[in-house]
């Protein structure tokens, strides 16, 4: 991780912890992970962050944990595909709704020259 990666990083952790209103004694109580350890990702100070403690502190957060991996450069988990995506975090909408907002994506990506299933293998995002 270059220094823009992990001052970038930082500002995204500060920022969700204010949005919070959470103090750096709160994240340490909820993710295990020491204040000062904390403090100095939020200063941008660790050029190879552990992963492992990367995802504490997204789950005390309640960040997405590809949102601070992928901050970090780290590579992201695989994520699901559209349709279970949608099931998942949208629970509420209908089958019905669902295959409409797949459908209108579906013709949205091909409008665009996009491939909604992600890079070709060895491409970058």
């Amino acid at each position: 991780m270059d220094k823009r990666q992990a001052i970038t990083l930082g500002q995204l952790l500060r920022q969700r912890r204010a949005e919070l209103g959470y103090s750096l004694r709160t994240v340490e109580q909820r993710s295990g992970v020491r204040n000062n350890t904390i403090s100095r990702f939020e200063q941008g100070e660790f050029a190879t962050p552990a992963p492992e403690k990367l995802a504490r502190i997204a789950t005390a957060l309640e960040l997405p944990l590809e949102q601070v991996y992928g901050a970090a450069g780290y590579a992201v988990p695989d994520l699901p595909a559209f349709k279970p995506y949608l099931r998942t975090k949208y629970g509420e909408l209908s089958d019905d709704d669902i295959n409409a907002i797949e459908r209108y994506a579906t013709r949205l990506a091909r409008k665009r020259g996009v491939s909604l299933t992600g890079p070709a293998q060895g491409e970058d995002e």
